[in-house]
Order: structure tokens, then C-alpha cells, then sequence
């Protein structure tokens, strides 16, 4: 599903909120978030003479008010969550209206696809649940971690401890006392210790890296470890088109990456983590050091000659498939690159995206202070005070800028649609 369809793509840009009335106007403003489709902008506020917050959003507050409110955030769809707290007791809040279903303690929203889902973690009584859409599992947990939610939101799952133990009951430990729970519904075998959730694209399936003994590692498939255990092993990852499980292993000194219990990429590795498929399934890409302490990444195996000392994170795929972009990090500069290629030096860059046809390749980077928006290499010639991640149309011919600006506009924020010829030329 494609929520950026319905959207307005007119060119030209909108005033949406002045953030310096709010500054002038409230004893507080936390750190503003804004919606995908950058209509809408909030953060967290206090009222004057008042110890209460509430959320003032496109410059109009929510008409409730609460003790206290951390981690807004916009759901895909567009609906405003936040965690708030009233005489004590937490909810997820949704566009200012808090259910009854409370919590001593509530965090990690998470959100299907299509935002129409909604699920975070949350604890009361001294026992840890999964909530779905403010109703949580029927099985509480005395320990979870690493939640994990399906494409489409509709299941949920976490590393849980099925089997209490004191600090000193060590043999108890070694024997497994961690499990994978799926909607609440644990797994029938414990292992050492879990860690990494991933979900089959259908949502049907659930594997999970997991440790079967102090010194062997592995990948356990809705419960079932691969029969080859490793000396370690990263996050596993379904193979969108035929079900298969991929995950990089190490063994004998070195990194490679496994299909099902089996060695699938030949070639040897200092590192191999954070594998990602294309969209259709038939190339994977992964995080390697090539060298030890230099890090790129490698398409179906094969790594690109470019190198980083620092790191390699946010790696990309086109939506064809045909091309990868990332982010480098070199004595402590950022860079974005794209197939291999790298472009300006930046103090900080974020995740790049690319259009829908894959031509084109755009990222919010920040130097001296400033963020904007690169294209292609190029840069918007405006700097701004903030901004976030650029998206292009569904025609993949404009890009929506979302960004508070500075000088005669300082503290407001705009909503900017323009062609992409307009940046990259």
C-alpha cells in the first residue's frame, strides 16, 4: 500500500506553524515531530502557571491534559500517539483521546505499514505484555525484550523468560530459561538467551537468533533451531519469494552468511551484519568489514572497493532492486553513498531514500549546524534550523521537503513540494 498517493503533490510551499509563538507561549516545548505527509507538526508542551502537559499540534493543544507525556509520534496514517500518564498510570494516547486500558509503566510504539495497527510494550503487576491496538496479550511475562511486529501489524512478538531463576542458580541459566512469545503464546523450547525477532513477510513465520548452550549459536525457525549451531550469529531474514532463512554466521574466525543452516555466500568475511533483501527477493545486501576495521557493503557477496573506518549503517534498496545507497562514516564525517560512490562530507546524515523508479536518491544531512536536503548528490541551496527525511512522489518527479527554516522565516515550519530537476537539475 502506497500512502503517499493521496496526498498533495502541488507544487509550492505552505506555512503550517509559527514554532517560535509556541516557544514565546509555554513554559516548555520538547523536540517537534511531524507527519509523513507533512501536514501536521507537534510536540510537547507545558502551559503557562499550569504543572501539566498536553501536545500543541499545528498550533492548536489537545484538549486533555496529563501529569506527563513522552515519545510522540505520528502513526503512517497520520494519527498522533504519545505515552501519557495520568495519577500514575500510563496508555497510548491517539490524537489526544487515552483509553482505559492503563499501565504501571508503557514504551516502543511500533506501527503496521499502513499505521492502521498500533502496538508498544507496557507492564503491570510486575508482568510485561505486548499490547495490540490498547489490548494486550492475555499472557503476561516476568521479562521482555526485542519486540518484533509483522508487516501488517496484526501479530507481534518478543523475547520473553519462561522460566524464573535467582542470580546465583547458574546450571538453571545454562539449562534455558528464555523463549520466543508469539500474541503471547510462547515457543515450546527455551534456549541460553534470544535476541533479534524477524517475521516472514506473510506475517505467518518467526525466527530469532538464540543460543543453545554457553558456546553454541544458531537460528531457531518458529521454534525449531537449524541443525548446525555457529560460534555466532546476527539477526535472521526471510527470503521474500520462496520462505527460506538467511542470517550471518561466524565460523572458524570468520563471518559469513547461511541459508537455512547452510553456508550461502563462499566468501569469508572480518564482519558480516544488518543483511537486507530487495524487494523481489533475488539479491541480498549486508554490512561487511572486508578488511579488519574497514567497513562497505557487499551485494550478493561481492563488496564494493569503497571502504569507511568509522562504520556503514542504513544500507538501502532501490524499490527494483537495482541499486543499494548507504551511509559512511570516515574520521568522524558522514557521507552518503550510492553504489559504490560517495558524495560530500557531512556532520551528520540520515538514512537515504530513493524514488519509486529508483532513479533518483535523495537524504537529510546536517554540516555546521544546519540541515537540508541532498539530491543526487546536490544540495538544496536553503539550510535550515531542522528538517526531516525527504519523499518523492509517487511519480518519483517531485519531492516533499518538510523543514523549520531560519532567517526572516526563523521557528516557522513549511510543508514544500517542488520538482526534482529543481535540486539535481
Amino acid at each position: 500500500m502506497n500512502n503517499t498517493i493521496s496526498w498533495d503533490w502541488d507544487d509550492g510551499k505552505r506555512a503550517i506553524a509559527d514554532i517560535g509563538e509556541w516557544k514565546s507561549s509555554y513554559q516548555w516545548v520538547e523536540e517537534p515531530y511531524v507527519s509523513p505527509d507533512g501536514e501536521k507538526i507537534a510536540a510537547v508542551v507545558k502551559p503557562p502557571d499550569d504543572e501539566v502537559f498536553t501536545i500543541c499540534e499545528n498550533g492548536a493543544l489537545w484538549e486533555n491534559t496529563f501529569d506527563k507525556i513522552w515519545y510522540p509520534r505520528f502513526s503512517p496514517d497520520g494519527r498522533l500517539t504519545a505515552f501519557v500518564s495520568d495519577a500514575g498510570e500510563w496508555a497510548l494516547a491517539i490524537d489526544a483521546q487515552a483509553p482505559e486500558e492503563k499501565f504501571e509503566f508503557a514504551w516502543d510504539t511500533r506501527f503496521s505499514a499502513d499505521g492502521k495497527n498500533i502496538i508498544h510494550l507496557a507492564q503491570r503487576e510486575r508482568k510485561y505484555y505486548a499490547v495490540l491496538n490498547n489490548v494486550p496479550w492475555e499472557t503476561g511475562f516476568s521479562n521482555m525484550t526485542g519486540l518484533a511486529i509483522s508487516d501488517d501489524g496484526s501479530r507481534s512478538a518478543a523475547v520473553v523468560q519462561t522460566i524464573p531463576f535467582k542470580e546465583a542458580e547458574i546450571f538453571k541459566f545454562q539449562e534455558g530459561c528464555y523463549s520466543v512469545a508469539v500474541d503471547g503464546t510462547a515457543w515450546g523450547r527455551n534456549f541460553v538467551n534470544v535476541w533479534d525477532i524477524a517475521f516472514s513477510p506473510d506475517g505467518k513465520r518467526v525466527a530469532a537468533g538464540v543460543r543453545t548452550s554457553l558456546y553454541d549459536y544458531t537460528i531457531a525457525v518458529d521454534g525449531i533451531p537449524w541443525e548446525k549451531s555457529f560460534a555466532s550469529v546476527w539477526e535472521p531474514q526471510f527470503c521474500p519469494f520462496d520462505g527460506s532463512v538467511t542470517a550471518p554466521v561466524r565460523s572458524a574466525g570468520s563471518w559469513l552468511l547461511a541459508k537455512d543452516g547452510k553456508i550461502l555466500w563462499d566468501r569469508k568475511f572480518f564482519q558480516l551484519w544488518h543483511h537486507i533483501y530487495s524487494p523481489d527477493g533475488k539479491k541480498i545486501a549486508a554490512i561487511v568489514a572486508s578488511a579488519f576495521g574497514r567497513w562497505t557493503v557487499a551485494v550478493d557477496g561481492n563488496p564494493w572497493q569503497i571502504t569507511f573506518g568509522d562504520m556503514v549503517t542504513d544500507a538501502v534498496f532501490s524499490p527494483d532492486g537495482k541499486r543499494v545507497a548507504c551511509l559512511g562514516k570516515e574520521n568522524e564525517k558522514w557521507t552518503v553513498v550510492v553504489d559504490g560512490n560517495r558524495w560530500d562530507t557531512y556532520d551528520m546524515a540520515w538514512q537515504p531514500v530513493f524514488s519509486p523508479d529508483g532513479k533518483n536518491v535523495a537524504a537529510k544531512v546536517e554540516k555546521n549546524g544546519r540541515c537540508t536536503i541532498v539530491v543526487n548528490g546536490r544540495p538544496l541551496k536553503e539550510e535550515f534550523a531542522a528538517a526531516w527525511n525527504p519523499v518523492f512522489s509517487p511519480d518519483s518527479g517531485k519531492i516533499l521537503i518538510k523543514a523549520i527554516e531560519t532567517g526572516s522565516n526563523e521557528n516557522k515550519y513549511f510543508r514544500r513540494v517542488m520538482p526534482i530537476t529543481d535540486i539535481s537539475g
